[in-house]
């Protein structure tokens, strides 16, 4: 697998409000949303977000509450490959490998095609091809 950059970085919060207070007020970053806050214009990174875990649950595990077994994430990490096959080759590579997927390749409803996994950490990791990232 190639990868090509860190596409998005994501806090994970239970509690939007408290990381909105912190996020938006206090550090006064651009962030633009309603549950999930996000933004494109954070010099030195494509995309940064602060994840509602309920949001961070449905994406992964297709349910808003975070499955009791496995450790409650605390930030997600997004590796763009160069084009939608790589991503599937990714998740081919990592199931070979021994890594549990959480959900299939799938395309989202914003364009990007993604597979997902949990690390060693507990950290959302998502190999990912988003097009409007690639010149």
């Amino acid at each position: 697998m190639k990868i090509e950059f860190v596409s998005s970085v994501a806090v994970i919060t239970a509690d939007p409000r408290q990381s909105r207070r912190l996020y938006v007020d206090a550090l006064g970053l651009p962030l633009e949303g309603e549950a999930y806050l996000h933004s494109e214009r954070i010099p030195g990174t494509k995309h940064f977000g602060v994840w509602p875990l309920a949001q961070a649950a449905e994406a992964c595990f297709g349910d808003e509450e975070w499955p009791a077994h496995l450790a409650v994430p605390q930030v997600s990490v997004e590796f763009d490959v160069a084009d939608v096959a790589g991503v599937q080759a990714a998740a081919d590579e990592l199931a070979t490998a021994g890594y549990e997927l959480v959900h299939p390749v799938r395309e989202e409803p914003w364009g990007q095609t993604v597979v997902r996994l949990l690390s060693p950490e507990g950290a959302i990791v998502g190999i990912s091809y988003v097009p409007s990232m690639h010149d």
